[in-house]
């Protein structure tokens, strides 16, 4: 009886003290990091004059995904980083681009718009309320049973607002129209020093002194034209140009804010130094090309962008080491899965082109229903790609809504710098697995009628808003990254495509916590 009690105490010791080796393995700190329009091809021809602390970092001691894909037709950096964070397509996730159209209202809205929420620092109202699925960040805050922390710094508003989640402790953008960092009401955590910044370190008191210069010697730069390497750029920040806080946020410049705050969370909040809690800070940052450049060629640009965004993550990776350890921390950071082509030139080197209003398109279409139907009003809007017809003009009228978007799309088809136009009937077809992308990225509920594709060589203007929005149309077949760092993760490289939802389950797979409620890809075998 006796052995059977030592044997019994004994294996009750074996079991504490595995539990005790299994929670001091779990990480102290997770970091999230979404990167705008990061390239693969950018990074690796890049390696040579990149530090050793940033990219290489990741590149080196975690796991690097060369080629995540995300599927779906034109996500933009709202609708990957809500897939990122939920680990499902837009069509289930409720996040299906940056903006939709609001029928009641009639007008185009951001996707997380919410009027029972109101700004601080801003009159912008933004909840996670539409999104309907759990994240990466929502799980982490309930395996904490709220010992935990979760915040966001992010250049976008809604970036920031998926990032932190619907049980994060607050979101944190930077106004493009005030340069104030803001945050929602639907969160009750605001730190001191976040309120304190816009009044002792504004952007706005700085931003006229601020200057955007090359980062080393022009020589150095990778497979430039001759005539670039002669003439440095030197961007600046006017505060009496209107759009002078757009502009900043789409340099460089925004990311050194970004890596400040986030360091200030870090120091300030002791994160990662609190107990036993596992806490959660997400960053998002930008390197999409940039297209305030007068020439319209950002290639040198874009290069620097990547080697101030490289000695950004070294900054903050350094500091993360200081303050936690990166053996009790967790990095994941991905790409948005596409890349905006800022240069619009095809015309001038006698390439097939041409613009592509959208007032244009829906006046000629609405003016061609009138002659088919009579007199009346039948497109309310364009949104994302997508043509939105009135329901209710079309039904007053004995007609059909699903007959009247067929002879739209017909009539579309045929119209100059339109490549094809398909209907929400087209579109989900289960049988058609051409439409799969296009159906991966709507949400029936709220859809257009009619789906329009812009030819390749064309430049998108949407002149039905202000600002109007102008996109040179572009086939962009280019490899986007992601990695994990730490957790256990052993340094590898992965070549094989991987899709972009199984980013949320390997994350928490890596944490040893439940994945989001929503996920649909298995956890990647690190």
């Amino acid at each position: 009886m006796n052995k059977r009690l030592i044997t019994s105490v004994l294996m009750g010791l074996v079991t504490i003290t595995t539990i005790v080796q299994v929670d001091a393995a779990r990480p102290k700190l997770v970091v999230g990091i979404v990167v705008d329009q990061l390239r693969t091809d950018c990074l690796e021809s890049l390696k040579s004059v990149l530090g050793e602390k940033g990219f290489k970092r990741l590149m080196e001691q975690g796991a690097y995904m060369r080629d995540v894909d995300f599927v779906v037709a034109e996500p933009d950096a709202v609708s990957a980083t809500a897939m990122i964070y939920t680990g499902n397509y837009p069509s289930k996730n409720g996040v299906v681009a940056a903006e939709k159209y609001n029928p009641a209202q009639l007008k185009v809205e951001p996707i997380l718009h919410d009027p029972n929420s109101l700004g601080n620092f801003t009159n912008e109202t933004y909840s996670p309320r539409n999104i309907v699925l759990s994240t990466i960040s929502d799980e982490v805050a309930i395996d904490g049973v709220g010992l935990g922390a979760v915040y966001s710094v992010a250049l976008d508003p809604q970036q920031a607002v998926i990032m932190a989640g619907h049980a994060g402790n607050s979101a944190f953008w930077i106004s493009e129209y005030t340069g104030k960092w803001c945050t929602s009401t639907y969160y009750k955590d605001v730190p001191q020093f976040m309120s304190q910044r816009n009044y002792s370190q504004s952007i706005g008191s700085r931003i006229d002194t601020m200057q955007w210069k090359p980062s080393m010697s022009l020589d150095r730069y990778v497979a430039l034209p001759a005539q670039k390497r002669y003439y440095p750029f030197r961007h600046t920040f006017p505060i009496s140009d209107r759009n002078v806080y757009r502009m900043y946020l789409d340099s460089p410049l925004a990311n050194e804010e970004i890596t400040t705050v986030a360091i200030d969370y870090l120091r300030n909040l002791s994160l990662g130094r609190r107990g036993d809690a596992m806490d959660m800070l997400n960053i998002s940052y930008t390197a999409a090309p940039y297209k305030y450049v007068k020439d319209g060629d950002c290639r040198l640009e874009l290069q620097d962008t990547y080697l101030k965004l490289d000695s950004q993550l070294g900054r903050l990776f350094d500091e993360i080491d200081k303050q936690v350890g990166l053996d009790n921390t967790v990095i994941f950071l991905s790409s948005t899965g596409y890349y905006d082509d800022a240069v619009e030139d095809d015309a001038k080197y006698q390439i097939p082109s041409g613009r592509f209003s959208v007032k244009r398109a829906t006046s000629l279409l609405n003016s061609y229903l009138v002659a088919l139907h009579g007199n009346g009003n039948y497109v309310l809007n364009y949104s994302h790609g997508q043509i939105y017809l009135d329901h209710k003009q079309i039904e007053s009228k004995g007609l059909s809504v699903a007959e009247v978007a067929e002879e739209a799309k017909i009539f579309l088809c045929k119209m100059s710098g339109v490549s094809d136009a398909y209907t929400l009937k087209d579109v989900l077809a289960h049988n058609n697995l051409a439409f799969e992308p296009l159906r991966l990225s709507i949400d029936p509920k709220s859809a257009g009628d009619i789906y329009l594709k812009v030819a390749y060589g064309w430049t998108l203007v949407d002149d039905s808003r202000y600002p109007e929005v102008v996109k040179p149309i572009r086939a962009s077949m280019v490899l986007t990254p992601a990695f994990i760092m730490g957790g256990g993760v052993d340094a590898q490289v992965i070549d094989t495509p991987v899709d972009a939802t199984s980013i949320a389950p390997t994350v928490t797979q890596v944490l040893r916590i439940r994945s989001p409620n929503g996920i649909v890809s298995k956890p990647l075998p690190l």
